[in-house]
């Protein structure tokens, strides 16, 4: 686009022209050779689709697009990665179509600019819905090509490196997807140095006080860990060329947020943290970085458990190094992170330092790269999954795992999350293995199947043909895959079952209330079961036998001038309904969606309160069971879809709801007391309260369990920032019992 038009129909504003110009200036430094007309064209058009809109902030909108392709072109990324990044909105934020963008740029800007837009022209029952729609597509997109991801991690970092333009509600919300989704996707990728900030970037939203309070604890220790951390890098540096290993060291403190995560989860002290300082030794070849380990255990003593090996045996993200932590001068611990260029490279880009502009590639999923292999199987678990919020939950549990490195007898390297069993072992090698999977030993040895795995383990699965998985193995399983496998076994044998109970239950009634099915005709059953919901009849039947509603009100449909509309005598086939006394006990506190007289309880394994998301499971006999979405239990009961109903806390309700926490704090003169005051403040009513010792490694603070009275989940999290902004609160835990 020229410096000045004078008779140009689109104007651009200096600022977006100006941060085009840097944008430019940069690709012809970085890429001499480099034809720009491809990024100045998506530009043109970018900038004429945007033109008059803004961000949130008052900057115009075409900014953003531009600092997201100055992102993917520092990711040194190809030119239809930097095309999509300018492009990347004009779909979901203009009338321009994907057929537009393949007309003009091709087929892979366009593919990538689709696998990146979002969901939110079509109609959706709930944001989750769409939330989960929208990421289903993008992992589709990624699987076919990768640059789709790279694109959407460089969109999501300058989307939270801006965030404070926003309500403190979207901030939190978009933190939260943050670190629940994008920087364990960029984990999963080997995209080291995009996670770090993401991670540390929503920290700062989800969690200001404590990333306040450990800042402030960091910046105070800053002069005397930098003066350490160059006291050992001198040594480390003498030592290496004594040995005449050639290599260069970083050294660094640990991230805000990787600390806050360890400190909550060991419930530990800042001086605890043994990998709190680090060195990085980057070497030029394999044999030195074990030689360099040779040299820093001469020097220090190691700390024992402390030594990983990820160059023998990588992580599924590709990331290889040596760890290891060791006491250095004045009893001080610190680890030592020992890898080669390449391997530090691998680090730090993942999976975007083998899509590079001058490899002239589409970047598909034919590659044998473990990174994209975990994306084809995990769009392939997710590609059978209905329920978009067993998707979401599911997802979360995929993305995060703590490995454990596993072998078969033959010498094959099975990666698990931490906590997995035999069964996960046995779907990890093959889905008829899994299901027909009757015992393992590890070592030679025999163990029962809820073992958890551990580094090294030699596993060996027994099965039994004709074998079938069990319920139960729902409930000890740890990856999607088993799961799912699980479920669908499960799902088929009790989807036959619940069609012959659902069949018996229609014809038993239809011959007490006088109803001939044999004149009953496939059309008016079928007709009956679309107003249900169900595609087919065998649905209407399986949802018979599920209990989801009685067999008196489909054959009230089907005859009804036989079957009249006042409910029956109850007995004890039909679905459990309210009774005066029930209804006045709950004060309707539950509403199921399209029924009023459903008998519900809330389950006592989560307990959920108003105002948390929740969902209803049909039990048989005793009524609708409400969980918390976020209950573990919901996933090993929702293999049968059919048994999930919709239910919404009902609005005028005043029933007070019973919360327990744990608060872990610092054991001081003066803390109960102002804890309880910080709960009087908020008019939080305490039913129970008891305190003792710390439950950590060292027993150090101490545990203040209590009960509260809430009215809804709005109260409970004022009462919790109540709690923490008390100092000395080191975490607070929500349990269901005490």
């Amino acid at each position: 686009m020229p410096q000045e038009s004078t008779d140009s129909a689109v104007q651009i504003a200096d600022p977006v022209e100006t941060t085009y110009r840097e944008l430019e200036a940069r690709l012809r430094e970085l890429r001499p050779s480099e034809d720009p007309e491809p990024l100045e064209r998506a530009y043109c058009f970018a900038a004429a689709q945007h033109l008059g809109q803004s961000r949130a902030s008052g900057e115009p909108y075409m900014t953003h697009p531009l600092l997201v392709t100055r992102q993917l072109l520092e990711m040194n990324l190809d030119m239809t990665c930097l095309q999509t990044g300018i492009l990347h909105d004009v779909v979901e934020d203009t009338s321009v179509t994907v057929d537009q963008v393949r007309k003009i740029f091709g087929e892979d800007v366009a593919h990538c600019v689709n696998g990146v837009t979002k969901l939110t022209k079509l109609d959706f029952a709930s944001k989750e819905v769409r939330q989960a729609e929208s990421l289903r597509k993008m992992l589709l997109a990624m699987v076919d090509d990768i640059r789709v991801v790279l694109v959407k991690m460089a969109d999501r970092l300058h989307n939270m490196r801006t965030l404070g333009s926003l309500s403190p509600e979207k901030q939190a919300r978009i933190s939260q997807e943050t670190v629940d989704i994008y920087a364990p996707i960029a984990h999963r990728l080997g995209m080291g140095k995009i996670r770090a900030e993401l991670e540390d970037l929503a920290f700062q939203y989800l969690e200001p006080e404590a990333a306040s309070d450990l800042n402030n604890k960091l910046e105070g220790n800053r002069a005397s860990n930098e003066a350490f951390l160059a006291e050992m890098r001198q040594i480390i540096e003498a030592g290496l060329a004594a040995e005449g290993i050639r290599a260069h060291i970083e050294t660094r403190v640990k991230r805000p947020y990787s600390v806050f995560l360890k400190l909550r989860r060991q419930k530990i002290s800042l001086d605890q943290v043994y990998d709190l300082l680090a060195v990085r030794i980057i070497t030029d070849s394999v044999k030195n970085c074990y030689a360099a380990l040779g040299v820093i255990h001469n020097e220090w003593r190691p700390i024992p458990g402390r030594i990983k090996d990820f160059i023998a045996i990588p992580r599924p993200n590709l990331y290889q190094s040596l760890h290891t932590s060791v006491m250095g001068a004045g009893g001080r611990h610190f680890e030592v992170q020992i890898r080669t260029e390449e391997m530090h490279r691998i680090a730090e880009e993942g999976i975007a330092a083998h899509w590079k502009y001058k490899e002239g590639r589409k970047a598909n999923a034919a590659d044998d790269d473990q990174r994209v292999l975990w994306l084809r199987q995990l769009v392939e678990w997710q590609r059978d999954m209905r329920d978009s919020g067993e998707f979401m939950s599911t997802l979360k549990v995929d993305l995060y795992p703590d490995e454990v490195y596993t072998f078969t007898p033959q010498g094959k390297v099975i990666v698990l999350p931490r906590g997995a069993t035999p069964i996960d072992f046995a779907y990890a090698i093959h889905s008829q293995v899994g299901n027909t999977c009757t015992g393992a030993k590890v070592g030679g040895r025999i163990v029962p199947l809820k073992y958890g795995l551990r580094n090294g383990d030699v596993v060996e699965i027994l099965t039994q043909s004709g074998h079938l998985p069990s319920k139960d193995w729902l409930a000890i399983v740890r990856t999607p895959r088993a799961r799912n496998k699980i479920k669908h076994v499960i799902n088929t044998t009790e989807r036959v079952k619940a069609i012959e109970i659902g069949e018996k239950y229609l014809e038993r009634e239809a011959r007490r209330l006088g109803v001939a099915l044999s004149r009953i005709t496939t059309a008016q059953m079928h007709a009956v079961a679309t107003e249900y919901g169900c595609s087919q009849i065998a649905d209407l039947h399986a949802a018979l036998g599920y209990g989801k509603f009685s067999p008196r009100q489909v054959l009230q449909k089907l005859a009804p001038d036989i079957v009249p509309e006042e409910a029956p005598q109850e007995h004890e086939e039909e679905t459990p309904r309210y009774s005066a006394e029930d209804a006045a006990n709950q004060d309707l506190v539950i509403k199921v969606k399209g029924a009023d007289d459903l008998l519900t309880y809330l389950a006592k394994c989560c307990n959920p309160i108003r105002g948390e998301p929740i969902v209803g499971y049909v039990t048989r006999g005793k009524g609708i069971a409400i969980h918390s979405a976020n209950c573990p239990n919901v996933q090993n009961l929702m293999y049968e879809v059919e048994r999930k109903i919709e239910v919404e806390w009902a609005r005028a309700v005043q029933e007070m709801f019973r919360v327990n926490l744990l608060v872990r704090t610092e054991d001081r003169p003066g803390m109960l007391s102002q804890v309880t005051t910080a709960l009087f403040n908020e008019q939080t009513n305490i039913r129970t309260l008891e305190t003792r010792p710390g439950d950590g490694p060292s027993n150090e603070g101490a545990v203040v369990a209590m009960t509260l009275e809430v009215k809804d989940k709005r109260q409970l999290e004022r009462a919790v920032s109540a709690i923490r902004r008390v100092s000395g609160i080191r975490d607070i835990e929500r349990v269901n019992e005490i």
